[in-house]
C-alpha cells in the first residue's frame, strides 16, 4: 500500500461542540491523508462516540484512538507513535484548515517528494481569529522565507516578536519527529512550544508557502491562552520552559549560527512569557519563582546561553530597577492590545 502523504494528528478533549468542523476540512484532503483523532479520556460529552462515527465511516483516511487522559502532549505523541504519513501535522480540534490552501499545499509536496526534494519542514501562515471582536490576524513569514523553493537555515532572514515559528505553522516530516527524540510531557499546557522548537536542529531543509493555511480561533474564556488562565498555569508554563532549557545544548550548534540565533530567540521569548505571567500574579512566591526560573537557566546552560538570553529579549521583562515590574506589565497591556495574542 502506498504510503499516505500526510498524517493529521487531531487531540480531541470534549471538543463535541466544534471538532466535526475541524474534521471535515482535513476530509478534503482525501485518500493522501491519515486522520488519527485522539481522544483523550473524554468523558463530559460525545467525543469518544463522534471519533468512532468518523473512524467507521472513513476506514482508510480516519482512525480513532482512545486513551486516558494524559493532556495535549500526549495526544501528540501518541500521533507521532501512530502516524504512517510521511508529513505530521497537529491540528487541535477546535480550529481548523482552509481547504483551498490546504490543496496548493499538498499537491506541493507532492510534486517536491515525486522530484526526490521532499524538505524536513513544510511552512504556511497561520491566521487569528478572535472570537471577541469578529476580527481576524494573519501571521506572515514573507519577510523570513523565500517562497516557493528549497532553502536551508543560511538563508532565512531575521524574526520579529511575533513571528515565531508556532505549531500552527508547520509540517514536519515524521521521521524529524521521531528521530529527534521528543516526548511531550504529559498532563502540561504549552507543550506546542516544545514541539516547534526541540526538532529545529534535525530539520536540515525547508519550503515556504504564503498560504494562510490554519485558523485558529483565539478568545474563548476556556482557553488555555486566556491571560486568567495562565496565570493560574503559571508552573506548566515554568515547566515547559525549563524542559526546553535542558532539551537542546545550543552552544552545539555554533556551526549553524542563525538556527543557534533563531532558537535563542525562542528561548529569550520563553523566559520573558514566564517573566510576564509571575509579574501578572503579583505574589512574592510568583517573585520567587521567578529568580528561581533564571537562577535554573544559569545553572544549565552555559554563560555564553545566559549572557545572551539575560542581555537580550529574555532580559527585557526582569528589569532590576524600582518600578521595573510595572514597565514590564505596562508594555505587555500595549503589546496585547495591538497583537491581540491572547
Amino acid at each position: 500500500m502506498q504510503q499516505k502523504l500526510i498524517t493529521f494528528a487531531v487531540p480531541c478533549y470534549n471538543s463535541a461542540a466544534y471538532m466535526r468542523h475541524c474534521i471535515e476540512t482535513l476530509l478534503s484532503a482525501g485518500e493522501q491523508a491519515e486522520i488519527i483523532l485522539v481522544d483523550d479520556g473524554s468523558v463530559k460529552d460525545d467525543t469518544p462516540a463522534i471519533c468512532d462515527e468518523y473512524a467507521a465511516k472513513y476506514p482508510t483516511i480516519v482512525k480513532a484512538i482512545h486513551q486516558e487522559n494524559g493532556g495535549h502532549g500526549e495526544g501528540v505523541n501518541q500521533g507521532i507513535r501512530n502516524a504512517t504519513g510521511l508529513y505530521y501535522k497537529v491540528v487541535d480540534s477546535d480550529d481548523w484548515l482552509d481547504t483551498d490552501a490546504l490543496q496548493k499545499v499538498l499537491a506541493r509536496l507532492h510534486t517536491l517528494v515525486t522530484r526526490g526534494t521532499a524538505p524536513d519542514l513544510m511552512i504556511c501562515n497561520y491566521v487569528y481569529e478572535h472570537t471577541e471582536d469578529g476580527t481576524s490576524h494573519t501571521v506572515r513569514y514573507t519577510n523570513i522565507f523565500p517562497q516557493e523553493r528549497l532553502f536551508t537555515w543560511m538563508h532565512v532572514g531575521h524574526f520579529r516578536p511575533d513571528q515565531n515559528l508556532l505549531m500552527h505553522s508547520v509540517m514536519y516530516r515524521t521521521e524529524v519527529l521521531r528521530k529527534c527524540g521528543m516526548v511531550l510531557p504529559k498532563h502540561t499546557f504549552y507543550v506546542d512550544n516544545i514541539f516547534v522548537y526541540q526538532p529545529l536542529p534535525f530539520v536540515k531543509t525547508m519550503y515556504y508557502m504564503n498560504l494562510d493555511l490554519y485558523r485558529y480561533f483565539i478568545g474563548r474564556a476556556d482557553q488555555s491562552v486566556n491571560e486568567s488562565i495562565m496565570v493560574k498555569r503559571v508552573d506548566q508554563q515554568l515547566r515547559v520552559t525549563r524542559h526546553m532549557i535542558d532539551c537542546q545544548d545550543l552552544d552545539a550548534l555554533k556551526g549553524e549560527k542563525k538556527l543557534r540565533a533563531y532558537m535563542l530567540h525562542y528561548l529569550s521569548m520563553m523566559m520573558a512569557i514566564s517573566d510576564i505571567f509571575l509579574l501578572l500574579d503579583g505574589s512574592a512566591e510568583a517573585k520567587e519563582k521567578q529568580k528561581g526560573l533564571w537562577q535554573y537557566l544559569r545553572e544549565h546552560t552555559s554563560a555564553a546561553v545566559y549572557r545572551s538570553i539575560r542581555f537580550g529579549f529574555g532580559g527585557v521583562t526582569n528589569l532590576p530597577f524600582p518600578k521595573g515590574d510595572a514597565i514590564v506589565v505596562g508594555g505587555y497591556r500595549i503589546a496585547r492590545k495591538i497583537f491581540k495574542f491572547n
